[in-house]
């Protein structure tokens, strides 16, 4: 059963999202959305605490070394932070503290790169900026083994592409994949994005509809790195996913967690009750985030100490 806190806090997303509307925020420009994401996420979100955070730039790209809580029997470790969004929002700013409570349960490093945006930069922009992101720590020493991809909603599902082009390139690949609310089929064909509309209290399938079209550009939406649903996910590592049973993007995580089986991929899978999209961003204020990034935790820490 979800907490009471969970109550209170899907009731403040609707009331943001509508208040949101009320001021006109569709009428805005894509830089001006993302600075007002920025603004608030600057108010609101909370690093853990002792945390350090180095910016750095990977081949022209912003990126940061954030680290909290490291284990140094995992020193080597790091996880690859791929922030969702849409692919045409958010930033470090907004999703910082996400990564570093997910690097802190964890005990390691995490590297979050800011991968270039649409729809000034579409498809596939985003994935271009990930592979260079793991090449890049790959040069700098760090074994494919000790390597783990994560992100959420577009995130997700740029961290399925990212290696599946790495598969396909005859690339040693990371260690697992963790995954929360992954954005894994831009057609929108699963069941929940009708059956779960009512009740997610974030994402509607006119706001997602807008982002396909910014992000796919020319190319159809089935596209396999577009959608890695409809890709061939064998030879991929271990996946980890979260979902919530109040979100439109249930069906994707599913049909991942099913295609990925079936291609012969160790998958571990949980819907979460009364959870929405990406609720591991409310942290400490919120009991079933609390437990969601523990667990993540915990799958971190057995999959690098195999």
């Amino acid at each position: 059963m979800p907490s009471f806190q969970s109550y209170f806090f899907e009731k403040a997303i609707r009331l943001s999202v509508k208040r949101a509307v009320r001021k006109g925020v569709k009428g805005k420009g894509m830089e001006e959305k993302r600075q007002m994401l920025d603004a608030a996420a600057r108010r609101l979100g909370k690093l853990p605490r002792n945390c350090k955070v180095t910016p750095l730039e990977i081949e022209g790209l912003y990126a940061e070394w954030i680290t909290s809580g490291l284990d140094k029997a995992l020193a080597d470790k790091v996880i690859l932070y791929l922030h969702g969004g849409g692919y045409a929002l958010c930033s470090a700013n907004t999703h910082r503290p996400l990564a570093a409570s997910i690097g802190k349960a964890s005990g390691v490093k995490v590297m979050f790169p800011e991968y270039r945006l649409a729809p000034e930069h579409p498809f596939p922009a985003a994935i271009e900026d990930a592979v260079t992101s793991y090449r890049w720590l790959v040069s700098q020493g760090y074994d494919p083994s000790n390597i783990i991809f994560a992100g959420d909603s577009a995130g997700g599902g740029l961290s399925i592409a990212t290696a599946l082009v790495l598969r396909d390139q005859n690339e040693p690949l990371p260690a697992a994949i963790v995954c929360l609310s992954p954005w894994v089929d831009l057609t929108g064909s699963g069941e929940s994005y009708r059956k779960n509309e009512a009740v997610d209290p974030y994402l509607s399938l006119k706001a997602v509809r807008e982002a396909v079209r910014m992000y796919a550009g020319r190319e159809a939406p089935d596209h396999p790195l577009i959608s890695p649903i409809f890709a061939d996910l064998s030879g991929l590592p271990p996946l980890f996913i979260q979902a919530g049973n109040h979100e439109i993007l249930q069906s994707d995580a599913e049909t991942l967690a099913a295609r990925a089986r079936k291609a012969g991929v160790p998958v571990r899978i949980k819907i979460w009750q009364g959870m929405w999209h990406v609720w591991q961003i409310g942290g400490n204020a919120l009991p079933e985030a609390r437990k969601a990034i523990r667990e993540i935790g915990d799958f971190v820490r057995k999959t690098f100490k195999k």
